[in-house]
């Protein structure tokens, strides 16, 4: 073979490499920070990457943190961001501050965060003006609208306690909203906080005989739903809860969004981010259907009933 074939040939195979190297898809990485363990909802915003051809393995692999309390999520947030990130999903208020702490570079996507503009992370929903975008899930102004609602299913309920998880930023702007209603109702709060499930177990236990209801304020931190919803049906006390998959898994009325199709909704904001969206024109989504949905296999176990026009206004009842 003469110096001439040999050179031809050469950059032959040179360019067929080259080829099939720009051939591959990237594979990113796509990094999720949670205040807590919940495979449901992961498992919705991995079905939500998998719709849009986004295959662990293949052109995208996944980097999940999930803290067992809130004084971890910097250093899970910080430990993201050293592994360079494509983009950081953040799952709640609490790890959405912790991600925006972390970086001012890395495309975050929030996932359901209360009000991020009183929260500092964005400067308008129509232009969020930084590294940050997402979902919004308007918890503080539903919070006074399932107080309404536990008193008109109880009309006889005055002292009603508010359950909240203080390392929560959320919680204090929906606890605003619902105390600014109590009056109006005739109703009165009594705050309760939990950090964790023995504070829950704990303050439940001390306020059985001294309220009528329970309201569940969203943002519960690391503790698994299905056990509040447990330990609220022990009380046998009437309880609303902030989001519809509570009254799926066994609590007696919720009323809000659901958070399996918001997490699902999120991978739409990933993909258009990877595509070359900068998070700072990317709008804000704000949540257009509330569902009110009340289970009626509970209310029977634990000897309550459900006044026939607040069953009339359910959009779901659980038989």
């Amino acid at each position: 073979m003469n110096k001439k074939s040999l050179w031809l040939l050469t950059a032959l195979v040179l360019a067929s490499i080259h080829l099939a190297q720009a051939q591959q898809p990237k594979a990113y990485r796509i990094g999720y920070l949670s205040f807590r363990d919940d495979p449901p909802r992961e498992e919705a915003f991995r079905q939500g990457l998998r719709k849009l051809g986004y295959i662990e393995g293949k052109n995208m692999s996944m980097e999940y943190r999930a803290a067992k309390s809130a004084n971890q999520l910097p250093d899970l947030a910080g430990e993201l961001v050293r592994l360079k990130i494509d983009v950081l999903a953040t799952a709640g208020t609490p790890a959405t501050a912790a991600a925006k702490q972390a970086t001012a570079t890395i495309p975050i996507i929030m996932i359901g965060v209360a009000d991020p503009v009183k929260s500092g992370f964005i400067n308008s929903l129509a232009r969020p003006g930084g590294n940050i975008t997402g979902s919004s899930a308007l918890s503080p102004e539903l919070s006074g609208k399932r107080l309404e609602l536990l008193k008109e299913a109880f009309p006889k309920i005055v002292r009603v306690a508010i359950l909240r998880n203080p390392d929560n930023q959320a919680n204090e702007l929906a606890l605003q909203e619902t105390e600014a209603v109590a009056p109006g109702l005739g109703l009165k709060l009594q705050s309760v906080e939990f950090r964790n499930l023995s504070d829950l177990e704990k303050a439940l236990s001390s306020i059985i005989g001294n309220v009528d209801a329970l309201n569940l304020l969203r943002g519960i931190g690391p503790i698994s739903t299905a056990r509040i919803v447990e330990l609220a049906a022990k009380s046998r006390l009437p309880a609303i809860y902030p989001v519809t998959e509570f009254a799926e898994i066994g609590g007696l009325m919720a009323y809000g969004i659901s958070n399996i199709d918001l997490y699902r909704r999120a991978a739409t904001y990933v993909d258009r981010i990877l595509k070359g969206t900068k998070p700072a024109d990317f709008p804000v989504e704000q949540p257009k259907k509330f569902e009110l949905v009340i289970n009626l296999k509970t209310a029977k176990q634990i000897g309550l009933t459900i006044p026939p026009n607040v069953l009339a206004r359910a959009d779901k009842v659980i038989k």
